[in-house]
């Protein structure tokens, strides 16, 4: 069969099953579930007559938006909450895993721009980090307590504060994706260059231990929350770029939708950062290190595991969920 012809054969039924996924016309997970077994056969097909079309990309495309909608209406899974975490943010993570390692790429090669700038150049940290803070941060370290800067105001006031705060970042990182990605990579420079010239900062000053082991309490979560929140950005820019097989309009919602649920998903961490940091964080100095490292390391692999590692646990668990479909 001639291409045109095959497409011409099933074009409508595409646009069915895609009004099925985008559409939510579709509730009965049956009727899904047969739909999809086509739209695979349909794919082999092109894979096997049609190796170079474009009909590939847009059947790959649409049988990997199936996947997920399949398994989301699942009887078994009533709980839209815990759904959500569960499997639904794994599986958009999976699926822009590629926007996840660039959203890395792009925090260390920025962490290593400020180190290098604070080594040789002296005055770039009092650019970066501002006078007084480096003033202040001085006097602590003769003091004896380099990070007691995170020992001003009350708990619960810094809390709240420091929270917030992360949270606008979170959400400036995201919306400024809009901007062709640009935005998004432009709030990864000021914070990431800031992370690597504020390191290079104790460790010229003798004190990198010390501020590992309190700094980190909290800011492997916060640190890393917004390495996830750009690579949300990204997304977003991405949707826009590059919008494949569907329309520009169509593509952009897709990016906003998926971006926002990422998002949203860094919000517990980022919460959980700004109450470490608040509460915890001002007594790394009394406490022991086995205790303090233990911290870290422990929020570290919670949050690494969830978008690092369990993404791929769910989806190969998907995969023999629906080879038996």
């Amino acid at each position: 069969m001639r291409e045109v012809a095959f497409i011409k054969q099933n074009k409508q039924k595409w646009l069915n099953f895609e009004k099925a996924i985008f559409g939510k016309q579709l509730k009965n997970p049956d009727e899904l579930a047969s739909l999809y077994i086509q739209l695979v056969n349909d794919l082999s097909y092109a894979q096997t007559y049609y190796p170079k079309s474009k009909t590939i990309l847009y059947l790959n495309n649409l049988t990997a938006r199936a996947f997920q909608k399949i398994y989301k209406t699942k009887r078994e899974d009533t709980n839209r909450f815990v759904h959500f975490w569960k499997t639904e943010v794994p599986l958009i993570v999976y699926e822009y895993r590629r926007y996840v390692l660039y959203a890395f790429i792009i925090a260390f090669s920025f962490i290593a721009i400020g180190v290098l700038s604070a080594a040789y150049d002296d005055a770039f940290v009092r650019l970066i980090l501002g006078d007084a803070y480096v003033n202040q941060t001085l006097e602590n370290i003769e003091a004896g307590d380099p990070v007691a800067i995170y020992k001003s105001g009350s708990n619960w006031g810094s809390f709240i504060g420091i929270t917030l705060n992360n949270l606008y970042v979170g959400i400036q990182a995201f919306l400024y994706g809009v901007f062709a990605g640009l935005g998004t990579v432009y709030v990864m420079l000021h914070n990431f260059i800031m992370v690597g010239s504020f390191q290079y900062f104790f460790y010229q000053e003798g004190v990198l231990w010390e501020s590992v082991r309190g700094i980190w309490i909290h800011g492997s979560m916060e640190i890393f929350a917004i390495v996830i929140e750009g690579a949300a950005g990204l997304i977003l820019g991405a949707s826009i770029l590059f919008p494949k097989t569907y329309s520009r309009i169509i593509s952009f919602k897709m990016g906003v939708k998926n971006g926002v649920k990422i998002l949203i998903s860094t919000f517990p961490f980022t919460i959980a950062a700004g109450f470490l940091e608040g509460y915890v964080t001002r007594y790394s100095n009394t406490m022991p290190n086995w205790l303090s490292v233990g911290i870290i390391l422990s929020t570290l692999s919670l949050i690494s595991f969830y978008y690092l590692v369990y993404p791929f646990v769910v989806n190969n668990k998907l995969k023999k969920a629906h080879a038996t479909l």
